[in-house]
């Protein structure tokens, strides 16, 4: 009994003096806690001020995995108790093994009232399991603005990797595409912190200390609502986008890509075969037309090619060129066809863009050359990215003799020269790169960066900060007579007798310019004559229509791309025209000008 006394005493002096501090650590930090506080996200507003992404209150069931003693059994009760899903458990067992023991794991977010009840009266059975209120992100607008604002999830390991987890260490949610991942740094905001004391059982008894968060910057869009809406109802069922932008700004005023999809879907966290439903969805609404589906140009490629004649000194306004429906080139057999079989006989560049014959742009592609054409429409953004503030944008294609060396390992050809002059062959465009394009024709040959976000703000300091283009400072490239002899052919197209879209033109209370195209989806055969109605649909030409308006004083610009919708001037100028007449009528422009644009 001596040696025993004798042992204890020697026991609780090591504890008492020698690991005194230890312990006294040890206590201290199971009594007290730093609670990471998450800031509150930005809000996007449109042009006009509509609310386009919200903070909601929500309800999310959690567990801390240290607290709970057996996960499996509490797992198999707490789905008895409530709705959770398998889904939910995979999330959740994947989540677990990527953070630590100690710090709470979301299993179900958005929570019903239903499920948030029954739990709160069997909470004593699950420590370690709590209901713990957060907002949400929200989006009124729903599909509307899809692949414009984007959508939040849940913060995958790769994204993990790549944050600053001290600054997300109370966020579970980050944006995937859109504005809400592009804007991310500054929608997210900064971080804040309580420290705490606790009880035996974890549960907050009062706090000590308290760093407020600093939510993120509210974003200002450039959107139009009335003008995104319009589009999308005049697509329909239709797959195709439709682009409009500021040509004096780069400002993008819509920007549709269709079909689309509900963004809010994403925010709790989709399940897997909804998911696979959309992902494997022929139509692809998850797929961004706008700026990622690359289409050959077409025809509307012609006013560029044109201008790069005159700029080069090949062809002046009045140069013609005989086309009889049909150009070869010295020492060969093939024909490559114009769209009029008949051929257009005498053409001088007004009548080339109006009447858009092939003829004339082969032969002016031919005299410029690859090298020569190559140079000139990359001025145009052919070909490279814009530098529009969203992720995800495609390049698009500008053929050259280096770039089919270097990825065909094959040479290049003088007949693939002709078909480039035209918009066909291995060129390709974003309908972002054409809403580009015309934006710079418009305004005289000033580089634009079309951007989607105006201006951000403080709410705190109430400040605002504008969203400044990177190029505005490069001096136009466009001879001035050059621009005004293309801008009048492309006046042509829509109210000339002879334009190919003459009838969009008809009783238009402003002027404006535009082309039409119609790029093909295969290969026809040399003589081959195809009816696109006879075809099936998947197999049909592409619509496309360029345009800017009023011709005097562009205040727009507008790309259209109707997939398989035959010929752009029955497909894709009609839509134009009525977006135009929308946007330009008197009481949308008092709405423009109130809405600070």
């Amino acid at each position: 009994m001596g040696v025993s006394l004798l042992l204890v005493i020697g026991r609780l002096i090591k504890l008492q003096v020698f690991e005194h501090d230890r312990y006294k650590t040890l206590s201290q930090e199971n009594r007290l806690k730093i609670v990471p506080v998450a800031p509150a996200r930005g809000l996007i507003y449109s042009h006009e001020g509509v609310l386009l992404a919200d903070n909601r209150p929500t309800f999310s069931l959690e567990i801390v995995p240290e607290r709970t003693h057996d996960l499996p059994k509490v797992m198999r009760e707490l789905r008895e108790l409530m709705t959770i899903g398998d889904d939910d458990l995979k999330t959740f067992y994947r989540s677990v093994r990527k953070k630590r023991r100690f710090e709470g794991v979301p299993l179900v977010s958005n929570v019903g009232e239903e499920d948030v009840a029954r739990f709160v009266v069997d909470r004593h059975r699950f420590p370690g399991v709590a209901i713990v209120a957060r907002l949400s992100r929200y989006y009124p607008r729903g599909a509307q603005l899809a692949h414009v604002v984007g959508y939040m999830g849940r913060i995958d390991e790769a994204e993990t990797k790549q944050l600053d987890t001290s600054n997300y260490s109370a966020t579970t949610h980050i944006g995937k595409t859109g504005v809400e991942k592009s804007y991310e740094a500054m929608l997210h905001g900064r971080v804040g912190y309580q420290e705490v004391e606790v009880n035996a059982e974890g549960r907050v008894i009062r706090v000590l200390k308290r760093v407020p968060s600093e939510p993120g910057r509210d974003l200002h869009l450039s959107i139009d609502t009335r003008l995104q809406r319009a589009a999308l109802q005049e697509l329909g069922a239709k797959r195709g986008a439709v682009l409009a932008a500021d040509p004096r700004t780069g400002a993008v005023l819509a920007l549709v890509s269709n079909p689309v999809h509900d963004p809010n879907v994403f925010v709790g966290g989709i399940g897997i075969d909804e998911y696979k439903a959309l992902r494997d969805s022929p139509d692809r609404p998850l797929f961004n037309r706008a700026l990622q589906g690359m289409y050959p140009p077409g025809s509307t490629i012609k006013p560029f090619v044109a201008l790069a004649g005159l700029d080069s000194g090949l062809r002046t306004p009045a140069t013609a060129s005989w086309c009889p429906g049909w150009f070869s080139l010295a020492g060969q057999r093939h024909k490559y066809r114009c769209w009029k079989k008949t051929g257009h006989g005498h053409v001088d560049l007004g009548r080339a863009v109006a009447q858009s014959c092939d003829v004339y742009f082969y032969r002016l592609a031919h005299d410029l050359g690859i090298e020569r054409l190559h140079a000139y429409l990359s001025r145009f953004n052919f070909g490279q990215p814009t530098g529009i503030d969203l992720p995800s944008e495609a390049s698009g294609l500008l053929p050259s003799p280096a770039w089919k060396r270097k990825s065909r390992r094959l040479t290049w050809y003088p007949g693939e020269t002709l078909i480039t002059g035209i918009g066909q062959g291995f060129v390709l465009a974003t309908p972002l790169q054409l809403v580009t394009a015309t934006a710079m024709l418009a305004n005289g040959g000033r580089r634009v960066t079309p951007r989607v976000v105006s201006h951000t703000v403080d709410r705190r300091a109430q400040t605002s900060t504008p969203v400044e283009d990177p190029a505005k400072a490069e001096a136009p490239f466009i001879r001035a007579a050059d621009r005004l002899q293309i801008v009048q052919s492309m006046e042509r197209v829509v109210h000339g007798s002879d334009g190919t879209a003459r009838t969009v033109g008809l009783d238009a209370p402003f002027r404006f310019a535009g082309k039409t195209g119609t790029s093909q989806v295969f290969r026809i055969k040399q003589g081959q004559v195809i009816n696109n109605k006879n075809v099936p649909e998947h197999l049909r030409d592409h619509a496309l229509f360029i345009a800017f308006a009023p011709v005097e004083a562009p205040v727009i610009v507008l790309a259209i791309v109707v997939e398989h919708g035959g010929s752009g001037s029955e497909a894709a100028a009609p839509i134009a025209r009525r977006l135009l007449d929308q946007y330009l009528s008197a009481d949308t422009t008092e709405m423009r000008q109130v809405g600070g644009g």
